[in-house]
């Protein structure tokens, strides 16, 4: 077997037997304030640091399941719910596909025997995710659309989790205005978002969530001026603290700007985005710039686009 892979799947795959331990109900409140930190950690951080950190908790909480009885059992369930699905989003940003797939149906498994179903909605979302991540637009809403089937018995916000994802596979299918209702839809739950879960909280903790996603959107659909007005509108809002994030955005700004055929500001753009690349190695940041450098081929003999070129070399030396 490939020993990357084994390195990949070593936390989630520790066989038994396991000598039975007391286990006590405090542990389920520790994991899940824990959590919050990870989180803050991984805007500052990015991936590569923190997978091993996060695995490793993740097979505490596995090793502890094994023990646990009755209710206590059922919220460590939960708990390394949420953190396989960190695990699986620390493996997607690091641009490891099928680290991320791996730990996506980990996490699907575990929201399953959790019997939750705001976690097992939020574990089909998370695989609609990696399904983005691929390109596989009727597979996003497929999944999307299982984790609506009974929208009823679902905290808003992992309905609005649901729509925003569905909105980012139509926008792969070409279907602007399908992208825009579901957008719409999720902007009007927004308001109810009041559980007290501690994961899934993007649409809380991110400045402009859901435009962030529509000008993602409109970006893929070629809507480059729409995108490009929409990203100016949330990065005014984006803490320079979030530098993953913003450096992401920013790389999606500049591909709005060559789309709308301003390949000047498309390069001022990518000269701040290629520092942050390096800095937090995160490759959903660095397929963002190949995404750019596409975009940028009208240009590629031009001196805008030998200077295009200069600002993305280092990345290209540090791969």
């Amino acid at each position: 077997m490939n020993r990357a892979f084994i390195s990949v799947t070593a936390a989630a795959l520790v066989a038994g037997p396991i000598t039975p331990q007391h286990v006590d109900p405090a542990l389920v409140d520790y994991f899940q304030q824990q959590l919050e930190g990870h989180y803050r950690a991984d805007m500052f951080l990015g991936p590569h640091d923190l997978i091993g950190t996060v695995s490793a908790q993740y097979q505490l909480i596995d090793k502890l399941v094994r023990s646990a009885k009755g209710e206590t059992r059922r919220g460590l369930l939960r708990a390394g719910a949420a953190y396989a699905a960190l695990v699986g989003w620390l493996y997607q940003d690091a641009g490891d596909m099928d680290g991320a797939a791996f730990w996506r149906g980990v996490t699907q498994e575990i929201a399953m025997r959790s019997r939750d179903p705001h976690l097992i909605g939020y574990s089909l979302v998370n695989q609609a995710q990696v399904r983005t991540d691929l390109g596989d637009g009727h597979a996003v809403v497929d999944l999307c659309e299982a984790a609506l089937e009974d929208a009823d018995r679902l905290v808003p916000k992992v309905r609005i989790m649901a729509m925003q994802q569905q909105a980012h596979g139509a926008s792969l299918t070409g279907e602007r205005r399908t992208v825009d209702q579901l957008l719409d839809l999720a902007d009007q739950l927004l308001p109810q978002v009041d559980d007290d879960l501690p994961w899934g909280n993007a649409c809380r903790r991110t400045p402009g969530y859901l435009e962030v996603q529509r000008a993602t959107c409109y970006g893929r659909l070629g809507l480059g001026t729409e995108a490009g007005s929409l990203w100016a509108q949330v990065l005014a809002e984006v803490p320079e603290t979030a530098r993953r994030d913003r450096g992401v955005y920013m790389a999606r700004q500049a591909t709005a700007a060559a789309a709308a055929r301003e390949p000047d500001h498309a390069v001022e753009i990518a000269r701040t985005v290629a520092t942050i690349a390096v800095e937090t190695r995160s490759a959903r940041m660095r397929r963002e710039l190949a995404t750019l450098e596409r975009a940028m081929r009208p240009w590629h003999d031009a001196p805008v686009g030998r200077d295009l070129a200069e600002i993305l070399a280092p990345l290209t030396e540090g791969s």
